[in-house]
């Protein structure tokens, strides 16, 4: 049996992982899904008071995982969501990891697929740039656009008030889609030649807006480390919800498997 680390991605906080967590613990697996620094409280909380996570940044973000992971008994496999793939993507590049799955991934610097579903998703967090100072959310109809697309607004919205904040906005302008413009290296480059890089899976949903298949794809291209391993599988018929849209065992099973056989 092995150690699971879940990397819960924006918008949202590790009660996103809350089906996941008994699920792999039922099979034997030690399970730790922590938060980013300050998204350990509530739900309802960061909702009412966000700006205590406005300026967190990415760079003490994975600094956090990473001194979480380095603490364990043993090296673990990382599943990262979201955003969290991107985090999971930095976290193996520093050496940390026997394996890792990423989920929907956003893109660390250097993808430059940008799709207009993507673009449109983002707009609601890029259209103003003093949401770059800000913790910045969706309403209900951004969300059901950006994440729950397949599911019928009913289960969106129970979905949109158990799970959705607002999360720093300086991540979306940081992260590759920005990233890509500016000189020098940013807080998401990672080594895409690393030979000493664990295993990584990546998974993407084939109606997924906010981080389509198209970039997930493109982002698994891009390693090419002597040695390594990297591969990609897509579940055509899945949002970027696929970690809690009815289904999402089958996603479980799938990184589970691949990151156990790694």
């Amino acid at each position: 049996m092995s150690t699971i680390v879940l990397v819960h991605g924006l918008w949202v906080t590790p009660r996103s992982w809350e089906q996941w967590i008994p699920y792999l613990e039922a099979r034997g697996h030690t399970v730790v899904a922590p938060a980013y620094p300050g998204f350990e409280i509530e739900v309802e909380e960061l909702r009412a008071n966000p700006s205590v996570i406005a300026s967190l940044t990415v760079p003490s973000t994975v600094d956090h995982l990473a001194s979480i992971i380095s603490d364990l008994s043993e090296k673990p496999l990382v599943i990262g969501h979201s955003f969290g793939g991107t985090l999971t993507q930095l976290l193996l590049d520093r050496g940390l990891g026997r394996a890792g799955v990423v989920i929907d991934s956003a893109p660390p610097e250097g993808i430059r697929v940008t799709p207009p579903s993507q673009l449109k998703s983002l707009f609601p967090i890029l259209n103003n740039p003093a949401k770059r100072h800000q913790a910045a959310g969706f309403t209900f109809e951004q969300f059901h656009y950006a994440f729950t697309n397949t599911l019928p607004e009913d289960q969106a919205r129970a979905v949109y008030e158990r799970y959705a904040i607002p999360a720093p906005g300086s991540w979306v302008w940081a992260y590759g889609l920005i990233a890509n413009f500016k000189p020098g290296r940013q807080e998401t480059w990672v080594d895409f030649h690393n030979p000493g890089r664990a295993p990584l899976l990546f998974i993407a949903g084939g109606k997924d807006h906010i981080m389509p298949a198209s970039v997930n794809r493109s982002n698994a291209a891009h390693y090419k480390g002597e040695g390594t391993i990297t591969d990609f599988h897509e579940f055509p018929e899945r949002s970027h919800w696929t970690c809690g849209e009815p289904g999402w065992e089958a996603v479980a099973d799938y990184a589970l498997e691949w990151a156990l056989r790694h």
